[in-house]
């Protein structure tokens, strides 16, 4: 697919979007005039550059946004780029809550669309915390040093999916609702999915 060409997938996500339809369709067109290809992952447009993730367009209840893969990396000289959630290590957000907000920042949009093609060109990499880094729930280890096998079923998933389990087992506030989570996820690892499989 080269530069600019509209995909399909696309199309069909706005025609069916029953929600942040026009802010989508602005968005697409401000991503576009970027010269970045467009394509479709995650269930979302997402727009690349020479193959690279650059940004994504994505809707949520009470706002949409562009999430910028690289966002950590890129300047924010007006300051509007959101870290979504704490355990977010690398990606940022610019949230709009109407059509005519981003009519209004269109200029400085793709101002940051260009800094992160220029970040992505650069090949900086946000250096990511390692999975020992992240909270060992004492549940959890507790599970691991009596079952050799889920030992050796969470050792052996991918980092990605290691810190998954991790962050969600350590979410929980009470020891109880850690060991359930446990307990209904066991299998899930042995199996050797991550949780979202």
């Amino acid at each position: 697919m080269t530069e600019n060409t509209l995909n399909p997938k696309v199309d069909a996500y706005l025609e069916r979007a029953t929600k942040w339809r026009e802010e989508f369709r602005r968005l697409r067109a401000i991503a576009l005039s970027c010269d970045l290809a467009e394509d479709f992952k995650w269930g979302n447009p997402c727009y690349t550059a020479g193959g690279a993730n650059v940004v994504l367009i994505h809707g949520f209840k009470d706002y949409c946004a562009f999430l910028f893969f690289k966002g950590a990396l890129m300047p924010d000289p007006k300051d509007i780029l959101v870290q979504q959630t704490e355990n977010v290590q690398a990606a940022r957000q610019i949230r709009f809550t109407s059509a005519p907000q981003i009519a209004d920042m269109a200029e400085d949009l793709e101002a940051y669309i260009r800094a992160a093609i220029a970040v992505e060109k650069s090949g900086q990499t946000v250096e990511m915390k390692k999975t020992a880094d992240f909270t060992m729930p004492q549940e959890f280890q507790a599970k691991l040093d009596g079952d050799a096998a889920l030992k050796s079923a969470f050792e052996a998933l991918t980092p990605g999916r290691q810190r998954a389990y991790l962050l969600h087992f350590s979410s929980a506030k009470q020891a109880k609702t850690r060991e359930v989570r446990i307990e209904k996820l066991a299998p899930k690892i042995l199996e050797g999915k991550g949780l979202d499989d």
